[in-house]
């Protein structure tokens, strides 16, 4: 933890001519920039794997049909398919995954008074009026919400409630233009009509973790939400 916290606090130090008072908070944006960047190619697997799995769709709902009283076999047929087309059931979840381990050393480093023994200085960085270290309940609980901090965190909402509305309408016309085709038989996939109305509104979810959350991770989470959105556009048109 030591160690990246020096790594944040020399990159700070690194932009603090160009960005002054908020270099600690560009150095956070710098870095998940960077993150963002080692997990493109993999982000560009899931993409062709999305559009396989799509294409594969008819195939599967076959299968659904041949093996509709044997889920053991059918269970076997799916995953021989998708050996045979290459393509990787788990492939759209690793991008995520694999940002985990950053989102929460952002969170553990601005969640702490000390590190390494030693006096926690970051927690003295400040994006506009709004301290890295803070939540957003601190910052109702000074100035409210359209105080100094408060405007910070209003104008992350705001952020966020955009991504998410692009993501949402996004959403919508894909599943419109491929919606889960039916077993074979005419029945529909079990739970398929829950997720497909859940899964639009996941974006939304974003608020209420950079409420949360120290305003430092809110910052990683916010401009990762915003790079994979534009990410998406790009990779599934």
């Amino acid at each position: 933890m030591s160690v990246f916290a020096d790594l944040v606090q020399h990159l700070a130090d690194l932009l603090h001519p160009l960005f002054g008072a908020t270099a600690a908070a560009a150095a956070i944006v710098l870095f998940t920039a960077f993150v963002r960047l080692l997990v493109h190619p993999l982000s560009r697997a899931a993409a062709r794997g999305q559009k396989a799995r799509t294409r594969l769709q008819p195939r599967i709902a076959e299968l659904r049909k041949k093996h509709r009283d044997s889920p053991d076999k059918l269970q076997k047929a799916v995953l021989e398919l998708h050996a045979e087309e290459k393509v990787s059931p788990l492939s759209g979840c690793l991008p995520g995954l694999l940002q985990l381990p950053a989102f929460f050393l952002l969170y553990h480093l601005f969640s702490n008074t000390t590190i390494g023994g030693r006096a926690n200085e970051l927690l003295g960085h400040e994006l506009f009026a709004a301290p890295l270290g803070g939540r957003w309940a601190d910052a109702l609980g000074d100035g409210g919400a359209f105080g100094g901090a408060g405007l910070v965190y209003v104008g992350l909402f705001v952020v966020v409630a955009a991504v998410a509305t692009f993501n949402f309408r996004r959403t919508k016309r894909m599943m419109a233009a491929n919606p889960v085709l039916p077993t074979g038989d005419g029945a529909s996939v079990p739970g398929a009509g829950a997720v497909g109305r859940l899964m639009p509104f996941m974006s939304f979810f974003t608020l209420f973790t950079v409420a949360v959350v120290p305003l430092a991770a809110a910052l990683y989470v916010v401009t990762s939400s915003t790079w994979a959105a534009v990410e998406r556009a790009a990779l599934y048109r």
